[in-house]
Order: structure tokens, then sequence, then C-alpha cells
């Protein structure tokens, strides 16, 4: 009797019998319920902060910011470049333009000698053959080219021109360098026709202009140093008689 009376009487100083404590388990649980939205929210500001930053994106896939930059080649403003069509020009700047509901950037260049400023769209330069002032070795080269024998095809003048044409708006230096020594004429040999003439002062402008550029010197001193390189050149005479009678017809179609 004593021992069953000792396990029923477990009450308090109150004489009320003390009732078991609820597991605080679910209590808990229901707490970090109430947790986990709260907490998700700063793990969702991370993860957009680390697309913002490109961050998980694919490779090759240019992110946001970057996107300009990727267009532009490296160009920027107050920098000499050289479009094919034009020459040796100058960026000024690089604009927006908003057409048709879309923002389009564009480098603003001035072409100083020919008093023109052209818009080119920053996704175009890569396609009109856009590109940087030629390196001093390719400068070098040029001016070696300047040096050689003249090359003047047997053809009709015509086509001849049309080859020279092209070769002065590739915007390649050497090719160019070309054209003036296949067009110069010294002294001793008979002069230019109009058609020739022009061509070949296109071609030694373009030429001069950018070695000035490269070089960091005024256009008549370029001038001076292609002149140079092509009196170091073969002797430049009057063309032997078998030689004159073949192009005869060429030089009457050129005059």
């Amino acid at each position: 009797m004593a021992g069953k009376s000792r396990q029923k009487s477990k009450k308090g100083p109150s004489g009320m019998s003390r009732k078991p404590k609820k597991s605080a388990e679910p209590r808990r649980k229901s707490h970090a319920a109430r947790v986990t939205p709260r907490a998700a929210a700063p793990a969702d500001k991370v993860a957009g902060a680390r697309k913002a930053a490109g961050e998980g994106a694919m490779p090759g896939m240019p992110t946001a910011p970057n996107k300009k930059t990727t267009q532009r080649q490296g160009f920027k403003t107050s920098e000499f470049i050289v479009y094919p069509a034009h020459g040796v020009g100058q960026i000024m700047a690089i604009e927006e333009q908003e057409i048709a509901g879309a923002k389009l950037e564009l480098f603003v260049i001035n072409f100083i000698k020919d008093k023109m400023t052209l818009r080119v769209p920053t996704a175009k330069i890569v396609s009109v053959g856009m590109r940087k002032l030629a390196e001093p070795a390719l400068v070098k080269k040029a001016l070696e080219t300047l040096k050689g024998r003249a090359r003047v095809k047997r053809t009709m003048w015509s086509r001849r021109a049309q080859e020279y044409e092209a070769k002065i708006n590739s915007g390649d230096i050497v090719a160019i360098a070309e054209v003036v020594r296949d067009l110069f004429r010294s002294d001793t040999q008979p002069e230019q026709s109009y058609s020739e003439r022009q061509l070949y002062e296109a071609a030694l402008d373009r030429l001069s202009r950018e070695i000035a550029a490269v070089q960091k010197v005024t256009e008549t001193e370029a001038v001076k140093e292609i002149e140079g390189a092509l009196a170091k050149g073969p002797r430049r005479g009057p063309k032997p008689a078998e030689e004159a009678g073949t192009d005869d017809a060429a030089e009457e179609e050129a005059a």
C-alpha cells in the first residue's frame, strides 16, 4: 500500500498532481516553418546580384554590360583610325541614337582633310573594314614596297584602273603602296595621263596620311619620306623599244 501511494501521489507543493510536459518539437517545427520564407528572401537577392554580375552565364554568352565593349572592338574617342573608303579619320565621340524604338550606338568620325563627318554603327565596323592604324613594322614594309620594281600588267588600262582603285579602297597599306610604286613616274619617264595622275594622287594621299598619323609627323614630311623611298628603287628611265611598242594601245586608252 505504501508503494502504491508513492507512485500515485506525485503532487506539487500545492497538493495538485502535475501533468506531464508536452514535447517542444511541434512548436519548434512551426517556428521553423514561419522563419523559412523570411530567410529565403536574402537568398533571392543574392541570386539576383549574381545574375546581374554575370555569374553562372553560359560560356560564350556576353553579359549586358560587356556587349557595347565587344561591339567597339577596342576603339576609343580621340583615336585615329582607317576607314577603307575614306582613309584616315579621327573618332570624335561615341553617341547613341534611337531609331524605330531601338537604341543604336555610333562612332562619330571626322575626316579633317575632306571636311567630312561620318557616323558608323559600332556593330558594323567589322563589315565595313574599319581598322586601327598600321603598326610601325607594317609601315616599314610599305616603305620597302615602294623601293621595288614597278609591276605593270600588259592589260587594258580600264581593267588596270579598276584594280588600282580596288587596292586604294581596300584600306591595306601595303596594297596602297603598290599602287603608288606602279604609277610613279620619274623625271626621265613620260608624263602620266590624267586618269593615272588622279589614281596616283589618291593612293599617295592615303599612304602619306597614315604614315603621318603613325609616325606623328606632318603629311609633307610623310610625302618626302615616300618620295625618298621611291627614289631608291630601280632606275626608272624610258621603256625599251620592244616594251613601248607592246603597251602603245594601253597608253593611248589611258590618255
